[in-house]
């Protein structure tokens, strides 16, 4: 009888812990596929992600060394993203993802590089918050930080 519960209590937990890390699985992926269609630009794949025309903002310290918040609505940053030349490039890496999920409610943390023009430009920390509707995660804000100084520059590939 003691072996009976020690297993059905193992299944129990190792199958919630399966579960956790198969949700935060599909919150990275969704975040993947945001950059994804991020750097190729598709503006119809980027609307599908979001819940509708969020908000979005970017804080920053300006010259004097005050800090700055930019506010943007997503459809905003949408079109600025289909507006990049051709000629230009951009690449923003992901660092790595920190990822908590409370039933439909998720927050992906990412440190990241930006890259323009095989160039780095600057570093920070993106923070979304997400909601899962049927089965899809949707972003409903997002935030970042964005800074010159104490980034760990990887490489320019």
């Amino acid at each position: 009888m003691k072996k009976q519960i020690f297993t059905l209590i193992t299944l129990i937990v190792f199958g919630a812990g399966t579960a956790q890390t198969s949700e935060e699985a599909q919150v990275k992926q969704t975040i993947i596929d945001f950059f994804d269609a991020f750097h190729k630009q598709d503006t119809v794949k980027l609307k599908s992600m979001a819940k509708g025309n969020i908000n979005m903002q970017s804080i920053s310290v300006n010259k004097e060394g005050k800090t700055r918040l930019d506010e943007n609505d997503y459809y905003g940053f949408v079109k600025n993203i289909a507006g990049i030349p051709d000629d230009k490039t951009f690449e923003e890496k992901l660092l790595d993802f920190k990822i908590r999920i409370d039933g439909k409610m998720a927050n992906a943390w990412t440190d990241y590089e930006f890259w323009f023009n095989g160039n780095f430009s600057h570093c920070g920390v993106n923070s979304f918050q997400l909601v899962k509707e049927e089965d899809d995660w949707k972003i409903i804000y997002l935030v970042d930080t964005r800074r010159r100084e104490g980034c760990k520059v990887l490489s320019k590939g």
